[in-house]
């Protein structure tokens, strides 16, 4: 048999001294990922939210904190922990610089607070309170010793007065003094922490204020011209940028800008062949102009480039670059380092697949060559080139595809040199797979909102995102549509449906977006019936897009992106609720901020109703859930439609609405004082 492990298997003079005497025990902490193989995340200005389990044998009352410090080395910092109920106890600490940040949970006997519920269960049963009192004395003298200053010197008057009324009046007067709410906040300002018990300590991963909260437009650059005569060049991105700070995008993201490959480039729609106009893939990357650290000569150059950059930061727009590493057959490290490629029996190189899918335009990596060291620190210079020309976000095309390890290795590189960098995992494949990549470092991850329509889909999946122990480390980014799927839902839905999906996005997200200007022109031909492409997709040809048209949602999204940055409540993720309507088609949910992680915002809670048809009118009853509103039942209550502010007003936690799609699918009310409502 195994021999026993654990304190039980040492004698006892073994044990470290305050082993036997730390009585509190610590469990379940968050936020934590694997017991703490991998940090949790966090972004600069907000407040981690801690909570564990925590308690003890018999009936001592306990004291909790968390401490907590930046991984620079600076001195630890407290903050309290307060029970909440059942021996959960929950607090939390600020953020305020990238970088890892150490935490851990520490908890005592509150001696104070358990002799004063003893004290006051000894009043109220007529006992005499002359020696509690002197114990009390005693325990407030010793938090003096603790002290300086004036909390010194009060801690020491109101040590001396339990002394006194001990004395004199044999403690009938001792309970006022003891009872004191100055007294309670002096001692938890000064606790006596010894003997402890202590969690191990933890991480937290702490990133820029945009790796929580962004709002991401995608486009192409070879379709950005408005000369229906030529294709669109990065100058052409550049004088887009009014137009996309316009509708309130802070991150624009280009699919690959490099040379495109020639060899079995692909025509209109996917077509085997190409014609000698078809522009080809941006995905199959490389051609005798250069690689993964070249622009396409028909965009313009690294300059251009530069340019586009700079004006864009001018705007207060990242630029995100699509990071696809995979080759066109004319890709110079075909030639340079055929190692790095896959070899049929014939000799000749795989070519990408997902069967039945054959992509004979593009070679995978392969990342099992016994060159994989060099292929890995080229590919790390590739990023570390583009971060060199201003990029501080990449979408990562497929990195389910690659080895897990390598995206490890390689943004804890990045990172270590570049904290400012985010990285949105472009995975759309298994949970454990998307949930591992987030855990090795992506900031941001797609998700499969875009296949959950339905109220009961939707508040299942949401809550599994901001509920559960996944929440700690996992952020969704919300898409209603790429330039690789477009849903049913948008197919057949028309414009309701294209609204309802964005006020989705936008609101159950702290971090969206849209493939443009396909959405908010409503672009809804699928290739064939049955496929989620798009009918003559940018993927494959040249667009030109008609930004004025009447019939785009360009203002809709300007509103919703501009009522996101007003209202920090929708700015996070964690204190989403749901609220139960008495009609599945209208779904109903809200978030509450009491202020932006700046300080900056207007405060309150935002409540959504959506319909979730787009065809029909639906009404129902919305059951609010008060306490989650911060709301007093027997107050009446404005909710301010922010889309069209219309005014009604409420009361109590059941309340009538109706949406028709043909005006608008959605709601989004802030819920405000009474006292607030304009006549």
């Amino acid at each position: 048999m195994p021999e026993p492990t654990g304190p039980r298997a040492r004698p006892a003079a073994d044990l470290p001294k305050t082993f036997g005497r730390a009585r509190p025990v610590i469990t379940g902490v968050r936020p934590t990922v694997d017991d703490g193989h991998y940090p949790a995340k966090g972004a600069v200005g907000e407040r981690v939210a801690v909570e564990a389990d925590i308690f003890a044998d018999g009936h001592d009352e306990l004291s909790a904190h968390v401490r907590f410090r930046h991984e620079a080395g600076v001195p630890w910092e407290t903050a309290p922990l307060e029970p909440v109920g059942n021996d959960h106890w929950q607090g939390e600490f600020p953020v305020l610089r990238t970088g890892l940040h150490h935490f851990c949970i520490r908890a005592t006997v509150d001696r104070f607070g358990t002799w004063l519920k003893d004290l006051q269960a000894r009043a109220g049963a007529g006992q005499d309170l002359s020696v509690e009192l002197v114990v009390g004395g005693a325990l407030v003298g010793q938090a003096a010793a603790r002290a300086k200053g004036v909390d010194r010197r009060r801690l020491a008057e109101l040590a001396d007065r339990l002394h006194r009324t001990a004395e004199v009046t044999g403690g009938a007067a001792g309970l006022d003094v003891a009872s004191d709410p100055e007294l309670r906040e002096l001692m938890v300002r000064h606790p006596d922490f010894r003997p402890s018990a202590r969690s191990k300590v933890y991480r937290v991963d702490v990133e820029r204020a945009r790796a929580r909260f962004s709002s991401w437009y995608e486009l192409f650059p070879r379709s950005a011209s408005t000369d229906p005569s030529r294709p669109g060049t990065l100058d052409d991105v550049r004088a887009r940028l009014p137009y996309v700070a316009r509708l309130g995008f802070d991150v624009l993201y280009l699919p690959p800008v490099h040379p495109i490959g020639t060899t079995v480039r692909k025509g209109p729609n996917g077509a085997a062949e190409a014609g000698p106009g078809d522009p080809g893939s941006p995905w199959a990357v490389g051609a005798a102009t250069g690689g993964h650290t070249d622009v396409h000569p028909d965009l313009g150059t690294v300059a251009d480039f530069d340019r586009l950059v700079e004006a864009a930061s001018a705007e207060g727009i990242d630029i995100a670059l699509d990071l696809a590493f995979q080759c066109s057959p004319d890709h110079p490290w075909v030639t340079d380092h055929p190692d790095w490629f896959r070899k049929l029996p014939d000799g000749t190189i795989r070519t990408a697949e997902n069967p039945p899918k054959r992509y004979e335009d593009i070679y995978p990596l392969d990342f099992e060559t016994s060159d994989w060291r060099r292929l890995w620190d080229a590919l790390r210079d590739v990023v570390e080139f583009w971060i060199g020309h201003g990029v501080r976000a990449f979408r990562v095309d497929n990195p389910h595809a690659k080895p897990l390890r390598f995206w490890e290795w390689l943004i804890a590189n990045v990172r270590s040199e570049h904290p400012e960098v985010i990285m949105l995992a472009e995975a759309f494949t298994r949970p454990r797979i998307m949930e591992h990549l987030a855990k090795v470092g992506f900031t941001q991850s797609y998700t499969y909102f875009t296949w959950r329509t339905t109220a009961r889909e939707l508040e299942e999946y949401l809550t599994e995102l901001t509920r559960s122990p996944t929440a700690d480390y996992f952020r969704p980014n919300f898409w209603p549509n790429t330039p690789d799927i477009l849903h049913a839902s948008l197919q057949n839905g028309g414009r309701p449906a294209f609204i309802a999906r964005f006020v989705l996005a936008a609101t159950l997200a702290a971090s969206y977006g849209i493939y443009g200007p396909a959405f908010e022109l409503v672009e809804h031909e699928p290739r064939h019936p049955g496929s989620e492409e798009y009918l003559d997709s940018e993927k494959y040809q040249v667009r030109h897009w008609d930004l004025d048209r009447p019939d785009s949602l360009a203002d809709l999204v300007a509103r919703v992106n501009a009522i996101r940055r007003e209202f920090p409540a929708l700015q996070q993720n964690r204190t989403l609720r749901f609220h139960h309507v008495d009609n599945d088609q209208l779904l109903a949910y809200s978030k509450t901020s009491d202020a932006g992680t700046d300080g900056s915002g207007r405060t309150g809670p935002i409540l959504m109703v959506v319909n979730l048809d787009p065809e029909v009118a639906q009404a129902g009853t919305v059951h609010l859930d008060l306490d989650a509103l911060r709301l007093d039942p027997s107050e009446a209550f404005v909710v301010h439609d922010l889309l069209t502010d219309a005014r009604h007003e409420w009361s109590g936690a059941d309340n009538f609405v109706r949406l028709d799609p043909k005006i608008l699918p959605a709601h989004v009310f802030h819920v405000e004082p009474l006292a607030s409502r304009v006549p």
